[in-house]
């Protein structure tokens, strides 16, 4: 028997969900929607603000966004996608904020400067070949560079108080970075989506998704408290469930989801809310990664503000659990396997192998070295005034490339069936802060016959929705001030 029906079901309670069903709910009023979260609450796994780094992903720091190709130039071309992809999110929520969905901006985002800082002479001229490439961006107005102990001491302390003299330092800074907790901002997005009708259904685990004769799909689901099954049907599904989206497409026997595999790596990070040693920094300051390091493994030193109180955070540590989500279980790696994706795990292993080794260093490393990590990037600061957390899990996707060999897949990919009836999001960093992009990106692959229809509503909501703000000066800085003055940042 089937208890519910819904034009829409939301797979997972995170910041992915919660902005695809405010999209949604204002671009078709009438649809009815579902929220099935596993957990007691939303915003528990992936958009907990503990559970990552808060920075909104805007490329001002992140190293990863500007490899260096083999002949020694610098591809900045993802910095500025990136750059722009967190522009078109900003406005929207400034959008949100102005209609009252997003009643408090102090709640979720806070002007925290980005910062990049290397040592090392090579490390040096690569950041100044960066910032040469960079500066006159027009999303990336303002950055500023120095070589001088004294100016980043100014502007980082941290980083140079107790660093041995004479040691080659570089430094960029942008002050017009964020800090953003998404679970703040989540619970508010979903706080209007009920107050608007749609229904959010939490302690109810989707452990399927099968597509049903005539259209559609049946979620399977199971209520965590009590262990009663119920079968929920619905036109459209996301699956927006962080490290679980892969098992769940997988269920679904969409042939999209084939040759995909899942590797699950866990975070840890070292936090203080020691007064001296907050109020001694001011800033996301992001290093470069080591050798064989994932990207979401860049080592970076962040202020935090969650619940309007400041801390610091360093790492993060890569560990390793076979469980795809932080509440999961451990057999979820194991059930994920097909004879479609061992093929590809493997040759990714094969071909990675500076990746497994740097994985195996992490998961046996000590505290002391762990501390010798954060001494390095503040060598002043007290280890032992610092505490371990454990951060989300993510899992990093791998999947064929264009020439048909196993490759890692970076960054956020939506995984669509061809007639557009489900989709879900696989992969981690940037994430969050591109959410918006990202769900616009779903809704052209999967709402491409109501897309003629919608995007009035849509670049009302996002007015650069469509153009590129990097090729128009005035148009870049009008947007930053904009949504600056609504979100609360100047």
């Amino acid at each position: 028997m089937v208890s519910q029906h819904y034009d829409v079901a939301l797979v997972g309670g995170g910041i992915m969900s919660a902005t695809l069903g405010t999209l949604l709910q204002r671009l078709e009023p009438t649809w009815t929607i579902g929220i099935f979260e596993r957990l007691s609450d939303v915003a528990l796994e992936s958009s907990n603000p503990w559970n990552n780094a808060g920075t909104g992903h805007s490329a001002f720091c992140e190293l990863n966004y500007t490899p260096e190709k083999a002949d020694g130039s610098i591809d900045v071309s993802k910095a500025i996608d990136i750059a722009e992809q967190f522009q078109l999110t900003r406005q929207f929520w400034s959008f949100l904020v102005n209609e009252g969905v997003l009643p408090e901006p102090s709640d979720f985002i806070n002007p925290v400067p980005h910062m990049t800082f290397v040592w090392g002479e090579e490390n040096v001229a690569f950041l100044r070949k960066r910032y040469e490439l960079l500066k006159d961006q027009p999303l990336f107005a303002g950055m500023e560079y120095s070589e001088d102990a004294a100016t980043i001491r100014k502007w980082a302390p941290l980083l140079i108080v107790g660093r041995r003299k004479g040691q080659p330092i570089a430094a960029t800074r942008i002050a017009r970075g964020t800090d953003v907790d998404f679970g703040a901002q989540t619970h508010d997005l979903i706080d209007a989506l009920v107050a608007n009708g749609a229904e959010l259904r939490t302690e109810q685990h989707v452990k399927s998704v099968k597509r049903r004769k005539g259209g559609g799909w049946t979620l399977n689901v199971r209520h965590e408290v009590g262990g009663t099954a119920e079968r929920v049907t619905a036109n459209f599904v996301f699956i927006g469930a962080g490290g679980m989206a892969i098992r769940l497409l997988q269920s679904s026997g969409i042939p999209e989801i084939k040759g995909y595999g899942g590797f699950p790596i866990s975070g840890l990070f070292l936090r203080t809310d020691d007064p001296e040693i907050v109020a001694k920094h001011n800033a996301k300051v992001y290093g470069k990664a080591s050798v064989g390091a994932p990207p979401m493994s860049v080592p970076h030193l962040d202020t935090r503000v969650v619940g309007g109180e400041k801390s610091v955070m360093f790492g993060p540590y890569a560990g390793f659990s076979t469980n795809f989500l932080k509440h999961g279980s451990l057999l979820d790696l194991f059930a994920s396997l097909r004879w479609d994706n061992i093929p590809v795990m493997l040759g990714v292993a094969f071909r990675e192998f500076g990746l497994l080794k740097y994985l195996l260093g992490e998961v046996f490393a000590t505290r002391a070295k762990q501390n010798r990590a954060l001494l390095d990037f503040a060598p002043g600061v007290d280890p032992s005034k610092f505490y371990k957390i454990v951060a989300g899990q993510r899992v990093q996707m791998m999947k064929r490339g264009a020439d048909g060999k196993p490759m890692l897949a970076m960054g956020t990919e939506v995984v669509a069936s061809a007639d557009g009836s489900i989709a879900g999001l696989l992969g981690a960093s940037p994430g969050a802060s591109t959410s918006l992009p990202i769900m616009l990106d779903l809704i052209r692959k999967c709402f491409p016959e109501r897309l003629p229809d919608w995007e009035p509503t849509l670049k009302r909501m996002v007015p650069s929705y469509g153009t590129k703000l990097n090729a128009d000066p005035v148009r870049a800085e009008t947007t930053y001030e904009t949504t600056g003055k609504a979100l609360e940042l100047v």
